[in-house]
C-alpha cells in the first residue's frame, strides 16, 4: 500500500474520558498503564483516541516503548460503546469482547464479539511497531507489525451508524504505548462509484459483463 498517497491526521488519545488509571503524556500521544509504584493493576483499562470515523481510509502506528507483559495488551478499534474498564480485577482481552470492538492482542489473536481467532506470531519485542489500517470503503481491518503487513483481520466491519474510534488497552504495569504515523485518504467522487459498484459484484469475473468502457471494466478490476 502506497501511504505516502495519504495525509496527515492529527488525532490524539481522549484525556477526557480515559480511566484514571491511564496517564498520558503532556501532547497526549503517549499512554502509560498502571505506572503508579504503590498500586499495581488492578484488571484491565483502555483509552480511545478524540476522534471517530465514518468514511475513508484511515492509517496510524502504536509504537510498543516497552516489551509487552501480562495477560493482555491490545490494539484496534471500537465504538464509542466500546468499554474502557473491566470488572475489579478482571484482566480479560478487552478490545473485541463484545460486537463494539475489534482487537489484535500482543499474543498473535484476534477478537471481536467475544470471539478469538490465531492471527499472527506473537510479539514481544521493545521497539515494535504495529500499525493500522481501517479501510470503511472496504469495511476491512489490517495490521501492520514493522512496515510488514499481516493480511486481512477483519470483514465486514462497518455494520454500525457511528464513528470508529482507535483503541489501546492493557491489564500490565508500566506498559508503555506510543502513537506514531496517522494518515487517512478520502476517495474522490469517481472513485467512490467505482468502489460501490465494486462492491456490488458477488464475483470479480462478472465486471467484464458490466456495459461499461474496457477502460472502467480494467480499473475495476484492480480495485
Amino acid at each position: 500500500m502506497a501511504f505516502h498517497e495519504y495525509f496527515r491526521e492529527n488525532w490524539v488519545w481522549d484525556s477526557n474520558s480515559k480511566p484514571l488509571e491511564v496517564e498520558l503524556s503532556s501532547d497526549l500521544e503517549e499512554a502509560y498503564f498502571y505506572i503508579d509504584p504503590v498500586i499495581e493493576s488492578t484488571g484491565t483499562v483502555a483509552v480511545r483516541g478524540n476522534k471517530g470515523f465514518t468514511d475513508g481510509e484511515h492509517y496510524w502506528e502504536i509504537i510498543f516503548l516497552e516489551a509487552p507483559i501480562g495477560s493482555s495488551v491490545m490494539i484496534g478499534v471500537g465504538t464509542i460503546k466500546a468499554q474502557l474498564r473491566s470488572n475489579l480485577y478482571q484482566y480479560i482481552n478487552l478490545i473485541g469482547q463484545d460486537k463494539q470492538s475489534w482487537g489484535l492482542s500482543y499474543k498473535g489473536k484476534i477478537w471481536h464479539n467475544g470471539i478469538c481467532k490465531n492471527y499472527c506470531e506473537p510479539f514481544y519485542k521493545s521497539g515494535t511497531v504495529i500499525g493500522v489500517h481501517l479501510n470503511l470503503y472496504k469495511n476491512t481491518l489490517t495490521f501492520y507489525k514493522n512496515g510488514v503487513s499481516l493480511g486481512e483481520a477483519f470483514t465486514g466491519l462497518y455494520t454500525f451508524s457511528e464513528p470508529l474510534y482507535p483503541i489501546i488497552s492493557s491489564t500490565a504495569t508500566d506498559t508503555e504505548l506510543a502513537l506514531g504515523v496517522r494518515t487517512c485518504r478520502y476517495l474522490s467522487l469517481q472513485e467512490k462509484c467505482f468502489s460501490r459498484v465494486r462492491s456490488s459484484l458477488s464475483n470479480i469475473d462478472s465486471v467484464d459483463s458490466l456495459p461499461l468502457p474496457r477502460l472502467f471494466i480494467n480499473h475495476l478490476r484492480e480495485l
